[in-house]
């Protein structure tokens, strides 16, 4: 398994002050535990009270740009571990399926970020205006710069600008103006600093990224069906060998795998949301035998779909993501 070492720098004392400062507005605006949306379009503010060590989430990320403002939490992306805390910035360039878990919380001092949904115009608007300004970029690559999913420390600005957005909600009567504002700020922050190749992934067209981010949009639309690697690669005019060394590189699993668990993540919602059996929801999904939709989904998610939607549904608040 590839793992990320936590780089959890020593905060010096004014950065010190903006977590704490933005802890306090998240705590604020999310007195509950999940994830709360806002009166900001794209913002949503995530909140736990508990280090969930045994307790091992799974979900679907957006494409979106994420920071901690205390606590932290451990992500697992296929064979790629992650380990992000106080003011570490992760950015999701596609839809990604993931595991995580909570490693660091308490009720005196809760596990607190934010989740801020990318659109892709706005970052290519930004990308065309700065134009050559962004190339010597490039040779601040990191290691793993073809992962759909990338983390650094986030730069002062940055935590300055995410602090003035969540400030807008004291003030809603400004959101209407001042949202569009900060966004385009905190995009061109990210753009420039240590997370901008990451951000650039999502207004190149002609990019390994891009270029999967169209083979998993059509995964996600057609998901219960067989999967037709040849159609796919044909889509996006790779070789079927390409794509799926691409594809590795980006989402760190294979399309069937990828697949498999979009479809698993899908029985889940209809489970729990829709109250549907385990076996009804194994065929909507595109299982043909509900014994082998139950294995899997014990392999994904430690216990069968039956326990596992009881837990869901009453004993445990649901762990947001950030």
């Amino acid at each position: 398994m590839s793992v990320v070492q936590p780089v959890f720098e020593t905060l010096d004392d004014e950065i010190d002050q903006l977590a704490n400062t933005l802890s306090r507005q998240i705590q604020k605006w999310a007195p509950e535990e999940g994830l709360t949306p806002t009166a900001v379009p794209g913002l949503e503010l995530v909140r736990a009270n508990s280090s969930l060590t045994n307790c091992i989430g799974s979900t679907v990320y957006d494409p979106s740009l994420c920071l901690i403002a205390q606590g932290s939490k451990r992500i697992w992306l296929g064979d790629r571990e992650i380990d992000y805390g106080p003011l570490s910035c992760m950015v999701s360039a596609v839809h990604l399926p993931v595991l995580g878990k909570v490693t660091e919380a308490s009720t005196e001092r809760p596990y607190l970020g934010l989740k801020l949904a990318v659109d892709a115009q706005e970052v290519t608007d930004l990308v065309l205006e700065l134009g050559e300004g962004l190339g010597e970029m490039e040779e601040r690559a990191c290691a793993e710069t073809a992962c759909g999913l990338g983390r650094v420390q986030a730069e002062k600005g940055l935590v300055e600008a995410m602090l003035r957005l969540v400030k807008l909600l004291d003030a809603p009567q400004d959101i209407h103006i001042l949202a569009p504002l900060v966004r385009r700020e905190i995009f061109y922050r990210a753009l420039i600093g240590e997370i901008g190749l990451h951000m650039r992934k999502f207004a190149v067209a002609d990019t390994q990224t891009h270029r999967i981010s169209k083979v998993i949009a059509v995964l996600k639309d057609r998901f219960t069906e067989p999967l037709r690697v040849r159609e796919l690669a044909d889509m996006v005019n790779m070789s079927e060998s390409s794509l799926f060394q691409s594809f590795r590189q980006v989402t760190r699993m294979s399309p069937v795998q990828f697949q498999k668990k979009l479809r698993l993540h899908e029985a889940r919602r209809l489970m729990l949301a829709e109250g549907m059996e385990a076996a009804t929801a194994s065929f909507r999904v595109g299982y043909g035998s509900p014994s082998h939709f139950s294995r899997e989904y014990s392999r994904l998610f430690g216990v069968p779909p039956r326990t596992d939607v009881s837990k869901l549904r009453g004993e445990l608040p649901q762990t947001a993501r950030a």
